[in-house]
């Protein structure tokens, strides 16, 4: 029987699994695909605080030793559903079921499409979503990026030292990402800014060759010669499987206050996939901290009612 189950192995995930674990709880963190969650992918840290900079990799694989450390067990598995029983949890999976006292849901985001036609097909083929693990395949190349926020901008800024060339088109005329990574972008030389503006096709044989954008005031269409297109352009929580037993809004994000008490007694959720305004790595980790705290506290409850 495990103590607290966390759903999820990035910041959030990782740091409710570090508070459980030294409280002398057993913890197991269960990941569908790579610990360290989004962050993992970003080539910058500058905005957390006591560290001027650190590669988000580099992050990540503290975050993980030091759960290790601790004696946190993680397991690479995906998680297809929860059930109550009594007063436990089973968490299922494809091969398994695991039962805990209390679940910790972190299961972050994943990225939002364009929903152009051929953009499945052209997936690993010159469309991709992340910059940094596709970014050295396009060397001396020229590319596009799509997007807005901060994952955009330094998307951007990081293909921009590999890449010949760098488009960045938004949608709109201003931009929602931090304006010291949109001003380091305004002087580089090799990144042109498109505003006002959006992906109408993809062109190509077997990869990509070309993409037209229109702006969205004159109408103008604009074929550019690229063989990469970046598309970052927000997130979709990854709340698929808790469907009908943990309360979401109607985007499926979860709902919980700033206790990060679910709907369901005895689930917690922490990170990106709860419903808020602000998702940074802080406030992930902030995120995290609570879940751990509250789940620690209703087992405390659950062992010791009358206290």
């Amino acid at each position: 029987m495990i103590d607290i189950l966390v759903i999820g192995g990035g910041c959030a995930g990782l740091t409710a699994s570090i508070y459980g674990a030294r409280a002398g709880k057993k913890v197991l963190v269960l990941e569908q695909e790579n610990l360290g969650g989004q962050i993992s992918y970003s080539p910058r840290v500058e905005n957390y605080p006591g560290i001027s900079s650190i590669s988000g990799a580099e992050f990540a694989d503290n975050l993980y030793e030091q759960c290790l450390a601790l004696g946190v067990e993680i397991d690479l598995i995906q998680v297809t559903g929860i059930e109550r029983n009594a007063d436990y949890f089973i968490a299922k999976s494809q091969s398994k079921e695991i039962a805990a006292k209390s679940i910790i849901v972190a299961t972050g985001v994943c990225q939002r499409k364009l929903s152009l036609d051929r953009e499945d097909e052209l997936s690993g083929k010159g469309v991709s979503y992340c910059t940094l693990c596709d970014g050295a395949f396009y060397k001396d190349e020229q590319v596009v990026v799509v997007g807005g926020g901060n994952t955009a901008l330094q998307g951007a800024e990081f293909l921009s030292s590999l890449c010949d060339k760098v488009y960045l088109v938004h949608r709109r005329e201003a931009f929602r990402g931090e304006e010291k990574s949109l001003l380091r972008l305004r002087e580089k030389e090799n990144v042109e800014i498109v505003t006002s503006s959006f992906i109408r096709d993809l062109h190509g044989q077997e990869d990509l060759e070309k993409i037209t954008i229109e702006n969205l005031v004159n109408q103008e269409k604009m074929d550019l010669s690229v063989t990469g297109l970046f598309v970052l352009i927000g997130q979709v929580p990854n709340n698929k499987p808790f469907e009908g037993f943990i309360k979401m809004d109607e985007e499926g994000f979860i709902e919980a206050g700033e206790d990060c008490k679910t709907s369901q007694e005895g689930v917690f959720v922490a990170g990106d996939c709860r419903k808020k305004k602000i998702r940074q790595l802080t406030t992930a980790a902030s995120d995290g901290t609570v879940a751990a705290l509250e789940a620690l506290k209703y087992l405390d409850e659950a062992a010791y009612p009358n206290t």
